[in-house]
């Protein structure tokens, strides 16, 4: 646990601002941010009380990857990821929105299905479907983004009747998003992957829409195996994933939903290594790369020298 980053304190002579995320320290600056990727770990939209070590590097890593594999689609917001765990770039104005993209039926979408919606965020969807199984087109199932607390599914129709999103502005999300879940799909094909469902955050910087956050990472997308999916699907077996789902089915297991009175159940050490085990695996699954761990003995003075250098 030692060599996990928990959280960041860091003062720097120029910072005009601090935002502390589920996941991410961003430091402000006049027109940059610096972002350092934790080791925390959120679900149901509560942070848990473990970090999970080389989470971070995990997350800033594939992000880095896969929005340099985008910028061709749309611009981002990076201009340097000069640690494992750091990303500095433009200082955006987010959109209050989250852009979801669902290829199939899985996850929050399968729950709401499964207890009788048959419309979300305005989408209709047809009767008959089982779990998992692919959508007869991508559909996209905007939330808004809560500064705390939880995302709350919304409408297209709501987005702009509310004015949160310009009409104009949000044909250009629509476009951005199926574009990118379209590359998503096709990197993930060539890995022997399936990208099922995934979010994507746009901001503008100058009048200029561009994607920021993370993208196709496994805190922000959800993949399947491509090898025995058919299979599965054909004898009502559960699939093979790498995501989140398998730690908010461990914490559903032990009770836990983040509803009012539950309480965070404890997380044995086995647990901690096993998700640190499954993200690092994710990451040589879908970069094809192996992964190698950063040296975190001076963790904090490593991230702040980065941050100060590029600043």
């Amino acid at each position: 646990m030692n060599t996990a980053i928990k959280e960041t304190n860091f003062e720097f002579s120029n910072q005009t601002g601090f935002y502390k995320g589920k996941v991410r320290d961003v430091y402000m600056f006049e027109d940059k941010i610096a972002v350092v990727a934790s080791d925390r770990i959120s679900a149901f939209d509560v942070v848990l009380p473990l970090p999970i070590p080389f989470k971070g590097q995990v997350l800033n890593q594939i992000a880095a990857k896969f929005l340099k594999a985008t910028a061709d689609i749309v611009p981002n917001w990076v201009t340097s990821t000069p640690d494992p765990n750091v990303t500095i770039g433009k200082k955006c104005e987010p959109f209050k929105v989250e852009m979801v993209i669902r290829g199939y039926l899985a996850g929050h979408a399968w729950r709401e299905y499964r207890d009788g919606k048959r419309s979300i965020c305005g989408v209709s969807l047809p009767e008959g479907l089982k779990e998992n199984d692919k959508l007869p087109v991508p559909i996209i199932t905007p939330t808004t983004k809560a500064d705390e607390g939880h995302d709350e599914d919304i409408s297209r129709e709501d987005i702009l009747a509310k004015g949160i999103v310009s009409a104009e502005d949000y044909a250009v999300l629509e476009k951005y998003t199926r574009a990118l879940f379209q590359r998503g799909t096709e990197i993930a094909a060539e890995m022997g992957l399936i990208l099922v469902d995934t979010k994507y955050e746009f901001g503008k910087y100058q009048g200029k829409i561009y994607l920021i956050d993370e993208v196709h990472t496994p805190d922000s997308s959800r993949y399947f195996y491509a090898d025995g999916y058919e299979a599965n699907q054909e004898a009502n077996q559960a699939q093979k994933q790498l995501s989140k789902e398998f730690v908010r089915q461990w914490l559903i297991a032990n009770n836990f939903q983040g509803k009012e009175g539950q309480s965070v159940p404890n997380m044995p050490n086995k647990i901690v290594n096993d998700i640190s085990e499954r993200y690092i695996e994710l990451y040589e699954k879908i970069t094809g790369e192996a992964f190698i761990k950063a040296d975190n003995t001076n963790m904090m003075d490593r991230i702040k020298k980065s941050i100060e250098e590029n600043i």
